[in-house]
């Protein structure tokens, strides 16, 4: 009999892809959340809490896979991956999927040091394991803008490049090696194009329609010179499929 898949943060922009891509292959899925299970899924889902680990041994019991997309700030999210590692243990060896970002080990962001604080845990873990780490989702790189809108002037990055990835293009992937055997960090994946942040800003105002002013902005500081290095890029796996206009062009419809 088929054990199920676990997707941590299943009801997130990214587990919501992996979860769909999942269950259209034919897979068992459970989905790992902190609300209640909606009176229109029958089966299939976990009421659980990473950051205090309430639910967490019940929704890891019997499980093949546990894809870990949850994720929170710093070092909570350190501890909310220990507290999905020692359930997981204690309910036997389930394979341990962990997605991270392109870059965690070369920027020395607050965010990017605790996702790689992560994956030493899943490493260390005793559990077989696979780490996969991506370049920043469109959603976020839009995101960075649209924040902005209401301003009269936007920043954008001086001399900072993006190399944005569909999540779609990422769950595909992550629904693949859920159901593969254990590979320790597979190759990065990056979005299929390297812009700069002004060019993507540009992108996103001219789909929106909104005419704004574009400011560059030089931060200070060892991590926004990380990103100016591009030690967040992956120029040698551009192998997502969907770019950042294709992107905005779907969500304008």
């Amino acid at each position: 009999m088929q054990k199920p898949i676990l997707v941590t943060g299943g009801t997130g922009t990214l587990g919501r892809a992996v979860v769909r891509r999942l269950l259209d292959a034919g897979n068992d899925v459970r989905v790992l959340s902190r609300r209640p299970r909606p009176a229109d899924v029958p089966r299939g889902w976990a009421t659980g809490d990473l950051r205090t680990g309430e639910g967490i041994a019940a929704a890891t019991s019997g499980v093949d896979a546990i894809v870990h997309c949850a994720t929170t700030l710093g070092r909570k999210d350190v501890a909310a991956t220990q507290r999905l590692i020692d359930a997981a243990r204690r309910n036997g060896d389930p394979h341990l999927i962990y997605i991270s970002i392109v870059g965690v080990d070369q920027v020395p962001l607050f965010y990017y040091r605790a996702k790689f604080a992560a994956e030493k845990r899943v490493a260390a873990s005793g559990l077989p394991w696979t780490i996969l780490r991506t370049t920043q989702f469109h959603d976020l790189v839009a995101r960075m803008t649209s924040v902005q809108r209401r301003s009269p002037v936007i920043g954008a990055l001086a001399g900072v490049n993006f190399q944005p990835i569909d999540v779609r293009d990422v769950a595909d992937r992550l629904a693949e090696l859920a159901v593969g055997e254990p590979a320790g960090r597979v190759p990065d994946m990056g979005g299929p194009e390297i812009r700069s942040h002004r060019e993507l800003a540009r992108a996103y105002l001219d789909s929106t329609g909104h005419r704004r002013i574009l400011l560059p902005v030089r931060l200070p500081g060892v991590a926004f010179a990380g990103y100016r290095r591009g030690g967040h890029l992956a120029p040698d796996q551009a192998v997502g499929r969907i770019t950042f206009d294709e992107f905005l062009a779907e969500h304008k419809a």
